[in-house]
């Protein structure tokens, strides 16, 4: 039992450290509309579904963190911008949406697979388990930012929009492409997921 929870923590250790290097990548990638696409979904969705609402929200938590020392840094420079005009209120989105895209596909990757063991689970359940999961994730994210951005930065939202009508901003500049973008990827490597929690598990 002992070697099994130091396996398990040794496990979330390097999600947590893949979750780190990915958003430090996700850094230098050209933003889409004034927002960093983050390629760090995948391994939390991982962990979520691994280590359950604890681990997604450890994983959630950390890619927060690197958002926000983004944020801070200017290496992130819409999110340099939110910091210099509220830091606290940018902190928190940081982390609530963070948290959230950890949590909520935990959640539903139980909710999904049912009170079936892993083991007794059919591949079809977890395959889908797995998917709905693996979406979860970019729409809880980018839609707790733009709910954010709405709630606390309409003035900040208005000057990026620069006169564009605000819905069509939205949707086409501030999350529309970025979303398209993580959720693909989460769409493309969703069998993956779904493999690599398969071996994990036996």
């Amino acid at each position: 039992m002992k070697s099994k929870k130091t396996l398990e923590t040794v496990e979330l250790a390097l999600l947590v450290a893949l979750v780190v290097v990915l958003q430090l990548v996700s850094a230098v990638i050209p933003p889409i509309g004034g927002v960093s696409i983050t390629l760090t979904l995948v391994p939390v969705v991982v962990g979520a579904i691994l280590f359950g609402i604890k681990g997604g929200a450890i994983l959630g938590f950390f890619f927060g963190l690197i958002v926000l020392i983004n944020c801070i840094t200017g290496l992130d420079m819409g999110g340099y911008i939110l910091w210099i005009a509220n830091p606290f209120l940018t902190a928190a989105i940081c982390f609530i949406k963070g948290i959230s895209a950890g949590i909520v596909p935990a959640c539903l990757y139980r909710v999904f697979k049912g009170k079936k063991s892993d083991a007794s689970a059919s591949s079809a359940k977890k395959y889908v388990s797995a998917l709905v999961a693996a979406l979860s994730a970019p729409i809880v994210n980018t839609g707790l930012f733009v709910c954010g951005m709405l709630l606390f930065f309409m003035d900040t939202l208005n000057a990026w929009a620069g006169g564009t009508n605000l819905v069509t901003y939205i949707i086409f500049g501030l999350a529309g492409l970025n979303f398209l973008v993580e959720f693909l990827i989460n769409v493309i490597l969703a069998p993956t997921i779904s493999r690599i929690v398969d071996s994990v598990k036996n």
